[in-house]
């Protein structure tokens, strides 16, 4: 089945407006496209993946995901005959038995549904058991002691206050955007990875009046000025980084919040929440090849920087159904202080997003750098070679003393 070829409307991404929700974005890959929606940004995830039927690919699942996919489509009252079509394609990584499955039938399964899981028994038979779940060890507390509860909501409320007004308090400014895209064509589950890097682009981006607008200086060494960046192909990242605080802190999400922990990130004393926003209430939609669609909830942390009470990082989750052809996405954002004109601002600093279609992964590491007042007269020129990766003590969460 050949790949679709998404057009890509060009001004709509020169002059997506964030502040009164108009961005639009389209993907143009000769590969998969993957596009991320959120109300008011889109993130373009788009893997690089070998050319083929990857939408009619086998795909392989745990037991553990099996059983969570026919309960979560039992849930739905999804039709019995499309839960049993997509079974045909799945293959297990370990052993199904007979009682799974009549455990599944109790449960609601549809006859065309058990009949495919009972196919599932005999390819599997010869498999291993699936291994015992994993004993989550939590670690030990760290840092000051447990804030009280007043101190936790006045910590959420100023965070959220600050969210809410983010986009509206920053400055017109310019800066260097580095994108690094990698691909792992035999990723594990559960590993770190073994990323094999793809291509990397140097873009200008100029936040004017709360719009973006982004131009293409480099792709690897090659100089492109005046080029556009569409042409490449690939994947691309456009404004979730000021999005992403809204979406979550807006009360319409109906955002869960729970105190987790202390944490320390580039040597800032925060506070470590725990956030959920249920499908329902989501605005998270993700499309595959512009043919499946969903609309995810999602889950994650939040790290508010103590005293301030301003967020520093975020991570996000979605809760994508097992029967969706990408899997494992996940997504960070880290703010820091900038200096613009002798003022300090929070700005982004860095995000990552990775994803994975079968064994085949993609990651696209994004860092901001190099931030400058805007000023349409004057010229401004950076520094291109300034694109090493940022140092650990940047990116890593660190330890938090005990006090």
């Amino acid at each position: 089945m050949p790949i679709r070829r998404v057009p890509l409307n060009q001004k709509a991404i020169q002059k997506s407006n964030i502040a009164r929700n108009q961005s639009s974005f389209r993907c143009d890959n000769t590969y998969m496209p993957f596009l991320f929606r959120r109300p008011m940004a889109k993130v373009c995830l788009l893997a690089v993946f070998l050319a083929g039927s990857i939408a009619l690919a086998q795909q392989t699942l745990t037991v553990a995901k099996l059983v969570d996919f026919i309960k979560s489509s039992i849930q739905q009252k999804n039709p019995d005959k499309d839960v049993a079509l997509f079974l045909v394609r799945v293959k297990l990584s370990d052993k199904l038995s007979p009682s799974v499955v009549e455990d599944l039938q109790n449960a609601g399964a549809g006859p065309r549904t058990v009949a495919a899981l009972e196919a599932l028994v005999t390819q599997s038979a010869t498999l291993g058991a699936a291994p015992p779940k994993m004993t989550v060890t939590v670690p030990q507390a760290t840092g000051p002691r447990e804030p009280l509860e007043a101190e936790k909501k006045q910590a959420l409320e100023e965070a959220r206050e600050f969210a809410l007004t983010y986009v509206k308090t920053l400055p017109d400014f310019l800066c260097m955007q580095v994108t690094r895209r990698s691909v792992d064509p035999h990723f594990q589950v559960g590993s770190e990875g073994s990323w094999s890097p793809e291509d990397r682009l140097i873009e200008k981006l100029t936040f004017f009046d709360h719009k973006e607008n982004y131009e293409l200086m480099q792709h690897n060494d090659n100089a492109m000025v005046g080029k556009s960046w569409e042409k490449l192909g690939g994947s691309i990242s456009r404004g979730e980084w000021a999005t992403l605080l809204g979406e979550i802190f807006e009360p319409a999400s109906e955002t869960d919040f729970k105190w987790l922990r202390w944490g320390t990130l580039r040597s800032q004393l925060t506070h470590v929440y725990q956030y959920r926003v249920e499908q329902q209430y989501s605005q998270e939609t993700i499309d595959y090849q512009n043919e499946q669609k969903i609309t995810a909830g999602f889950h994650g942390l939040i790290y508010i920087q103590k005293g301030t009470n301003v967020v520093l990082r975020i991570t996000v989750i979605p809760d994508i159904p097992a029967s969706f052809p990408v899997q494992d996405v996940n997504q960070t954002v880290d703010y820091d202080y900038q200096q613009i004109s002798g003022q300090t601002f929070l700005l982004p600093l860095r995000s990552q997003v990775q994803m994975r279609d079968g064994h085949i992964a993609s990651l696209n590491e994004i860092e901001w750098r190099q931030y400058r007042k805007y000023s349409a007269d004057t010229s401004i020129t950076f520094d291109t070679a300034d694109d090493a990766p940022l140092s650990d003590d940047k990116t890593k969460e660190q330890a938090t003393p005990k006090p």
